[in-house]
């Protein structure tokens, strides 16, 4: 920034602008700051109901089968076989991606519900939009949670014992958020103790994942 003297506009390729808005050139110099929201918001959404699936028909057992050529008609008992039609998802973050990811659940019969912290707007495919303080009384609702909120004070940490511990036993997390808004060791802490059925992650804290991480070998 301080070598492009008449930059007036910083188009960012991902999603995440969190560290380019810590910046103070981008507020002194009214640079206007835009993000890949918008354009990445399909793929992520579709990311998403792939993660979604693939827990719900057993495909974390089922592939590595495949590739050590073994035959098994039935899944061990903690692998569920599960329809998503009917079940209830909340999405944590009802922005851009959030709303994209709403849209395809809502069309594969699923109950939508959100937080977001702009106001209780949203569209008619989400049944209810709840404020960031109902997160934990949403939470113990839903099959299924997708964090799609941005790193912020209010979100880094979010996701922690207290959150895991109010989930409805044997749902899902899913994070397309930013990693720090997971508190890692409790997540896995979860995962280990059944708590939660499963995680899918896009993200995690830290980034790359360590190979020691004991997530690697959860499910």
């Amino acid at each position: 920034l301080a070598a492009g003297r008449k930059l007036r506009w910083v188009q960012s390729y991902s999603a995440g602008v969190e560290r380019c808005v810590t910046i103070p050139q981008f507020r002194e110099r009214d640079i206007l700051l835009t993000n890949m929201q918008r354009v990445a918001a399909p793929v992520m959404a579709e990311h998403v109901l792939a993660m979604m699936l693939a827990f719900s028909r057993g495909l974390q057992f089922f592939l590595p089968e495949q590739r050590a050529g073994r035959w098994s008609d039935e899944p061990p008992p903690e692998v569920k076989m599960l329809s998503i039609e009917g079940k209830t998802l909340l999405v944590v973050g009802l922005g851009g991606i959030g709303t994209e990811v709403a849209r395809r659940a809502h069309d594969l019969g699923m109950r939508v519900i959100a937080t977001r912290a702009s106001g209780r707007g949203g569209p008619d495919y989400v049944s209810h939009v709840g404020l960031p303080g109902e997160l934990l009384q949403l939470a113990a609702t839903a099959d299924y949670v997708v964090n799609c909120a941005p790193l912020t004070p209010q979100t880094t940490g979010l996701f922690n014992r207290e959150f895991f511990a109010a989930m409805r036993p044997g749902a899902y997390f899913i994070s397309v958020g930013r990693g720090r808004s997971t508190v890692t060791a409790d997540l896995v802490a979860a995962l280990q103790a059944g708590r939660i059925a499963g995680a899918g992650l896009d993200v995690t804290d830290p980034e790359p994942l360590p190979a020691a991480s004991p997530l690697w070998h959860l499910p």
